[in-house]
């Protein structure tokens, strides 16, 4: 069994308002030593919702992403807010992003994005049993909601703008959910 490294220091090198990056030195069991950079992330973490309305429809969004400077289509998703359990900000980001609760939602897996750099968690939640409710939400523009046949979901993966990693994965989880379900 690998011994985890001795964190000799943190340091910030660089903060603003969403992320902060962290050097850390590093001495390993073996005695090497090393400097890592990472981004570190609010305690709280996120969540990815995947809502499924009428049994048999993925209600998916397509909203701007500024990193990659194009309309993306993929699940809502949201940082857990204060005070929030990861369940309670799945339901308000769906009623937020989408327009709809749920009174059935599931969490599927708890993954990370780029774990060597990034210590960022995001939880996959399942949202069915949807009723219509909308909260305001900090968006700077309307997000579009498209309707996507669940039978139809692989198709996904072809498409231009459905190119996210979360939501990709995403699809493959909610694969082994159902086929645990038959």
């Amino acid at each position: 069994m690998l011994k985890p490294p001795k964190i000799l220091s943190v340091k910030t090198v660089a903060k603003s308002r969403l992320f902060h990056v962290q050097q850390l030195a590093l001495e390993f069991s073996n005695g090497e030593y090393r400097e890592y950079e990472r981004l570190k992330s609010g305690t709280r973490g996120a969540v990815m919702i995947i809502p499924i309305y009428n049994n048999d429809t993925l209600l998916l969004i397509r909203e701007y992403a500024a990193g990659v400077e194009s309309y993306q289509l993929g699940f809502p998703k949201g940082l857990i807010d204060a005070g929030e359990i990861a369940l309670e900000a799945a339901d308000r980001e769906l009623k937020e992003e989408v327009g709809f609760g749920s009174r059935k939602l599931t969490e599927l897996k708890s993954i990370s994005l780029a774990p060597g750099y990034f210590s960022h968690n995001m939880r996959l939640i399942l949202a069915e049993e949807l009723y219509p409710e909308r909260l305001e939400g900090d968006e700077p523009e309307p997000i579009e909601v498209v309707e996507w046949p669940l039978a139809k979901r692989h198709e996904l993966i072809e498409r231009d703008d459905f190119n996210e990693a979360r939501s990709i994965a995403a699809l493959y989880i909610i694969d082994q959910y159902f086929a645990g379900q038959a």
